[in-house]
């Protein structure tokens, strides 16, 4: 299977006159895109829009079943509910008006209520962001829409959709896709009746099952069982949104296609691995739905264990599905299960001096059941057990009303060996950020400017938004979408995948279901619990407080919350960071001043430490 091609291909990209040059030179060589084009255009057959999108669409998945002349149902089961307006339906427009879907494809919603076409369009078409010149593109796409209301444990209603699919063109004979938007509890209904009901006999089809994937490791095994029992494991698509983003999907070729990383991506380099996700908003009316899973399970166990398996595999034998997924299996059974001293819990409060909801705390939600000990954010530490990572702390971090919108991927190196420069040498960094502002970026020392000879922090910088002008990066789910279309299962959770990631978790789960310690309360817009910085500093990450990127308007560091005005203005709560592009005085420039101590050396680190122990100060006040 070929890897996906640069999503720049897809969009304008100003890059200057040299490179354009050169991506001309490109496409007019034998076999090039516009080669392709300018061979239709001399036997003067009009090149529409769609058939550009088609060659596109080949060359991103050749070799890969996309059956691009069979008729395609896409099958939208919850097709009323909040994300089936939100985001499915949106992605489906997207994919038809580029032109990425098979030719001949029509959308079925299949929910509980009665509701027409009309209906879903008026629920749905504000997400859609689509331009008065798209109007006649989207009234073709609603134009291939249609609507059947059922239960979802009658196999009466399934019969009529079965009917209704049928009826359509190529009806007995198409490829279905069935995209279950819908709560856990009726998974099984679902599944019996769209096995028994519902399936084309001559066309392949696809089922795809949103998280969660159950509650813990039992009631994930036993879901995983029942769909197993009705389908193949490659007609199963467990989705997880997040590794359709731009920058989680790009970790791999970050690694495996960079000499420069491979030799240093180790414990004899790497002191530690930070994995972030904030939430600027708190559950703002959905407590109830939150309440009844929390932080771990609905951003920990899923989308940042993900990240980690993508930071700490091994390279796979080929970018096969199942060849990464098999690596990506490898790293959770190195990791043992959650200790709980090695973990932070807090929950929300509101804030006397802000606004709006952020004076509300999660306990003020009306949703919310009285006196909950849900948390809203989790900090947790892992560990990978294998040559390649022992020792290395692994910290993940998640929370709702926090200080910041920021989901990012951290490696932060360890010290560099006989310093000669006082003690003014900070770690390097090397961050991926994927949201918002997608980049990546190494931290690292450079001589300050003039007549100093002091090192100073700068970056080497890859944002996005700067290197790829004009590119607009697709939705993740618009890749996961075209990926189930196309058969291509890499970015989706395999089962034991899943079971392996639940047996990390489940422990700590039933811990905090049995005794209900009472969560850490945090102010809303704040950077989380102090404590959770403590567990962060005994584990072997360090903060220096002493750089502000030039790039981003919001701050890019795990900034550890001030305990006095020593540790800096802004670091403090409340206080505002410099203004973009201002730069502070290193500290520790004077002559043998430390303000921080470092970390264990590679040696002690690669001494066979594991779960649980620290690297020196005192372990954060116990939570569990």
């Amino acid at each position: 299977m070929s890897t996906r091609a640069n999503d720049a291909e897809l969009h304008e990209d100003a890059r200057g006159t040299e490179d354009a040059a050169q991506r001309e030179r490109e496409q007019k060589a034998p076999g090039g895109r516009a080669a392709r084009a300018e061979s239709i255009m001399a036997e003067q057959v009009a090149l529409s829009r769609t058939q550009v999108c088609g060659i596109l669409r080949e060359e991103l998945y050749q070799g890969n079943a996309f059956h691009q002349s069979d008729t395609h149902i896409f099958i939208i089961m919850g097709a009323s509910g909040d994300l089936a307006k939100k985001k499915i339906y949106p992605t489906i427009w997207w994919l038809f008006r580029d032109g990425l879907l098979p030719e001949d494809t029509y959308v079925v919603g299949f929910a509980r209520s009665r509701l027409t076409v009309a209906d879903i369009r008026k629920q749905s078409e504000p997400f859609f962001k689509a331009t008065a010149d798209e109007k006649p593109k989207l009234e073709e796409f609603f134009a291939r829409n249609s609507y059947v209301a059922g239960q979802y444990d009658d196999v009466a209603s399934y019969e009529r959709l079965h009917s209704h699919v049928n009826a359509l063109h190529q009806g007995p004979h198409t490829n279905r896709l069935f995209y279950l938007a819908l709560p856990p509890t009726v998974y099984e209904a679902v599944t019996k009746n769209i096995r028994e009901t519902c399936m084309s006999h001559t066309g392949w089809n696809r089922v795809i099952v949103e998280k969660p994937f159950g509650r813990d490791l039992q009631s994930s095994d036993r879901l995983s069982n029942h769909i197993s029992s009705l389908f193949r494991e490659d007609q199963i698509y467990r989705i997880d949104h997040y590794l359709g983003k731009e920058m989680v999907q790009n970790l791999m070729v970050l690694r495996f296609a960079n000499r420069i990383f491979g030799p240093i991506w180790n414990r004899d380099n790497i002191a530690c691995v930070i994995l972030t996700f904030k939430e600027p908003f708190g559950t703002e009316g959905r407590g109830g739905y939150f309440d009844e899973f929390g932080i771990i399970r609905d951003v920990m166990q899923n989308h940042l264990l993900q990240m980690l398996c993508l930071v700490a595999m091994e390279k796979p034998a080929s970018t096969d599905s199942d060849d990464v997924r098999d690596e990506k299996v490898k790293v959770l059974k190195c990791i043992s299960e959650v200790q709980a001293d090695n973990v932070v819990l807090g929950q929300y409060v509101g804030n006397p001096s802000g606004e709006g909801e952020s004076t509300k705390g999660y306990l003020d939600d009306p949703t919310v059941p009285h006196g909950s000990t849900t948390a809203t954010f989790a900090a947790v530490v892992l560990y990978v057990e294998n040559e390649r990572w022992d020792g290395v702390p692994f910290i993940l971090r998640c929370g709702k009303a926090l200080n910041e919108r920021k989901a990012e991927v951290r490696l932060q190196f360890r010290d560099v060996a006989g310093d000669i420069f006082q003690q003014q040498c900070k770690r390097n960094e090397l961050v991926i950020r994927v949201q918002p502002n997608e980049a990546v970026y190494t931290k690292m020392m450079t001589k300050k400017p003039g007549m100093f000879f002091n090192p100073e922090e700068s970056e080497l910088d890859l944002t996005y938004g700067n290197r790829y002008k004009n590119v607009k990066l697709p939705d993740a789910y618009e890749r996961l979408i075209l990926d189930v279309f196309c058969g291509n299962q890499m970015h989706f959770v395999r089962s034991d995948e899943l079971r392996e990631a639940w047996r990390i978790f489940t422990p700590l789960l039933h811990k905090i279901e049995r005794e209900k310690p009472q969560p850490i309360p945090y102010v809303y817009g704040s950077r989380g619990p102090p404590e959770a910085d403590e567990l962060m500093k005994r584990v072997g990450f360090q903060y220096e407080g002493t750089y502000k990127s030039i790039h981003f308007v919001q701050a890019s560091e795990p900034r550890p919350q001030a305990t006095s005005a020593a540790a800096g203005p802004e670091a403090q709560e409340g206080r505002h960071p410099p203004p973009l592009g201002s730069r502070r005085e290193p500290r520790g420039s004077r002559r043998g001043i430390r303000p921080e101590a470092h970390g264990p050396s590679p040696a002690a680190a690669g001494a066979g430490a594991g779960p649980g122990r620290g690297r020196g100060g005192a372990s954060p006040r116990p939570v569990l």
